[in-house]
């Protein structure tokens, strides 16, 4: 099996944070979101997964070491490729065409999931869904009675499902979607100015490919600041907490759940419950709660919740909601 993800993307929407950092390494629960995401394909496939394509931007070489570091964690060979220009779905999952040969599994790293199945891989196709209220912002599809699809539709105005497309896509045949995606580039087949992929799902389609879904019970997603907060304190639920042997707790109350990574001192405050706190912090005289603080930072008499808080800031403060990037300095 292969997987690829394709991550180009540079999260305007969670700046400052992605000024930075590439969104998909953002953490939630003490992990990058990639690294979750990563992680809990694993779980549903009937087997190994051998190579991870990471299709990205220029984010450096710590980043790519990182990501291969991911991949290297689950027994799998990890591989880099760059999107230059962000020209849609199908052409970022070309960036890895070399990949796409035999069982592949393509997963947008924006995207977080819940859900008790396991992938059967004698089917030609699958494709992530869940049941939302308001299906008018997503791709949805249409099924018959055997759930086999009939219809992809975009972001429809009126109800014709409510089986929302997360992003998470398996393949039995890579070289096949690879020529539908290599149709689309070659006859310049646009939509929106953009090569999507969901078009090269619809002419396999046509062409008699059978695609199943996979209904997830819950979709995590990390597209803003509110969202990534929700995911944060939803993965902090249902995964154990977790605190390092080296967290030093001086006077201070930790309200379960959280995640509080090696190297921190937390005196005279209150953290949590949904608190996730990187490596090497300092936290004093403060409550914080429904938070993620990233690696390197200094509260001091902060007051917060539902905020954020990058790497290298200083904060000395007072009762608010944060949004601070990295080597901020507030007081």
């Amino acid at each position: 099996m292969k997987l690829i993800i394709p991550m180009a993307g540079i999260g305007k929407r969670m700046r400052p944070h992605t000024l930075t950092v590439p969104k998909p390494l953002l953490p939630v629960a003490g992990k990058p979101m990639v690294q979750h995401l990563v992680e809990d394909i694993s779980a549903t496939i009937n087997g190994k997964i051998d190579e991870i394509g990471f299709v990205i931007g220029h984010f450096g070489k710590d980043v790519e070491n990182h990501l291969l570091k991911v991949a290297e964690k689950l027994g799998a060979k990890g591989k880099i490729y760059y999107q230059e220009e962000a020209l849609g779905t199908a052409h970022a999952v070309m960036c890895a065409q070399e990949l796409l040969e035999g069982n592949v599994i393509v997963a947008f790293a924006d995207t977080l999931f819940r859900g008790e199945f396991k992938v059967d891989t004698s089917h030609e196709g699958i494709i992530w869904v869940q049941k939302v209220e308001d299906p008018k912002p997503f791709g949805v599809v249409k099924l018959d009675k055997n759930n086999i699809i009939t219809d992809f539709v975009e972001k429809p105005e009126t109800f014709v499902s409510d089986l929302a497309i997360i992003g998470i896509y398996y393949f039995k045949d890579g070289a096949y979607l690879k020529k539908e995606m290599q149709y689309l580039l070659d006859n310049d087949v646009r939509e929106k100015g953009e090569y999507q992929l969901t078009n090269a799902l619809e002419n396999m389609k046509q062409k008699g490919t059978k695609f199943s879904v996979a209904q997830v019970s819950e979709w995590l997603d990390c597209g803003s600041k509110a969202n990534m907060l929700h995911t944060n304190k939803r993965l902090l639920e249902t995964k154990a907490s977790h605190r390092h042997s080296s967290l030093k707790l001086v006077n201070s109350t930790i309200i379960e759940p959280c995640y509080i990574a090696e190297d921190t001192t937390i005196v005279n405050s209150v953290v949590g419950p949904f608190v996730s706190v990187g490596a090497h912090n300092n936290i004093e005289n403060s409550i914080v709660s429904n938070a993620i603080i990233q690696d390197n930072s200094r509260l001091t008499n902060a007051n917060i919740t539902e905020s954020m808080v990058g790497s290298h800031v200083h904060y000395n403060g007072k009762q608010e909601i944060l949004n601070l990037g990295d080597y901020n300095q507030k007081s």
